[in-house]
């Protein structure tokens, strides 16, 4: 059986040390993985939880069953029924392939409200393509005898550029561009409440922009790729990954400038190294507190 660590860390005074405590905000790791098939990492996604709401990031593959997982944790608002705020980094297919189950299951599992949907230029004509592909399946469910909500099966798009995009009693949720590749639309999120200020990377390369904003932050979630790893690649691959994604030394030097109180690993690319080596090559260049995200974790 899996043993799910739970960590809440909370630095004190000004040596830096760590102290267990309760707080209002839960950063829930749902899914770490990659567009490698991992059958131990759903695909990317994570949720933050105040006051009993979830916001979602991201919905790769496996999202809504990782979410009902976490929900057998103590976290009610992971329940399907409960999932109404989704905000998307980037288009790729990892991170969007969940797109119809976190907007379709939930109206089965009697969501009572729309979903809200905040993401780049692009969300909108995904989510009408993916409507209209499941147009009879809902036809059915709201008019049959199922007699379904029409308002659960609604989804509210919002298309976003850098800036704040979201704030409620809970958290304001700002955007940032980030670099991945030739996307012209990546972002990176802060999440601000009132105990903790959490960064997701997003998938991207080196990003100046991503340390301007995740400047002392409690939480920096990042993607990465060994650098030892990727050597071993064909030069096609070590020319798309060096691109498109951070190394491991790259984020160091990233972590060394933000200064996050904890760096978590996520959508980690270790190319037939472990995960042990891929923390190693951070450490070796960075002194903060750094863990390898693993799907279920919870900080």
């Amino acid at each position: 059986m899996k043993k799910y660590t739970i960590i809440v860390l909370l630095f004190i005074g000004t040596c830096g040390l760590l102290k267990a405590q309760n707080t209002d905000t839960k950063l829930v790791l749902l899914g770490t993985g990659s567009p490698f098939a991992d059958p131990n990492k759903s695909g990317p996604s994570l949720a933050i939880i105040v006051n009993n709401t979830s916001y979602i990031v991201d919905c790769g593959p496996g999202v809504v069953r990782r979410a009902a997982q976490a929900k057998e944790l103590g976290f009610p608002s992971l329940e399907a029924a409960q999932l109404k705020t989704l905000f998307i980094t980037h288009l790729h297919s990892d991170h969007t392939i969940g797109l119809a189950d976190i907007i379709l299951t939930p109206a089965v599992l009697d969501r009572n409200a729309p979903i809200s949907i905040y993401g780049p230029v692009g969300i909108k004509k995904m989510n009408h393509h993916i409507m209209e592909a499941y147009r009879q399946d809902t036809d059915i469910r709201i008019k049959g005898l199922e007699k379904g909500d029409a308002v659960a099966y609604k989804v509210n798009t919002t298309e976003i550029k850098e800036g704040e995009i979201y704030k409620d009693s809970n958290v304001s949720v700002t955007a940032f561009n980030v670099k991945h590749g030739q996307w012209e639309n990546a972002f990176g999120f802060v999440f601000q409440t009132k105990d903790k200020k959490i960064v997701v990377s997003g998938d991207c390369t080196y990003s100046e922009n991503l340390i301007k904003y995740a400047k002392d932050c409690d939480i920096l979630v990042h993607e990465v790729y060994s650098d030892v790893g990727l050597k071993k690649r064909t030069q096609r691959w070590q020319d798309y990954h060096s691109t498109f994604h951070t190394s491991t030394y790259q984020l160091a030097d990233i972590a060394n400038q933000v200064k996050p109180k904890l760096l978590i690993l996520n959508h980690q690319l270790t190319f037939g190294t472990t995960l042990q080596s891929l923390l190693d090559e951070v450490k070796s260049k960075y002194k903060g507190a750094v863990v390898n995200g693993a799907d279920l974790d919870i900080y």
